[in-house]
């Protein structure tokens, strides 16, 4: 598994990698992380073709899913520790 970009965006980290013929959309906000993995051949413009997949409606979802994965994993913290 390699890297082959970054985004920059101001709320979360977006790595771009490749590994068996997939790209591999890796978003991380702290301690939370989410993945898409997308088929090369799904794909008519590579890598370029994943850079116009990360639009502004789907990064908001993106940031959407991180609040709901942080409140899950409090949710579930604060069930262990009381």
């Amino acid at each position: 598994m390699r890297i082959i970009a970054e985004l920059p965006h101001p709320d979360f980290k977006i790595s771009i990698l490749n590994m068996n013929q997939k790209f591999i959309i890796k978003i991380e906000k702290g301690a939370l992380e989410q993945s898409y993995k997308i088929p090369e051949m799904d794909l008519t413009d590579g890598v370029n073709s994943v850079f116009e997949l990360l639009d502004e409606i789907f990064l908001k979802t993106v940031s959407l899913r991180f609040t709901e994965m942080m409140k899950d994993f409090k949710d579930a913290y604060y069930r262990y520790n009381y």
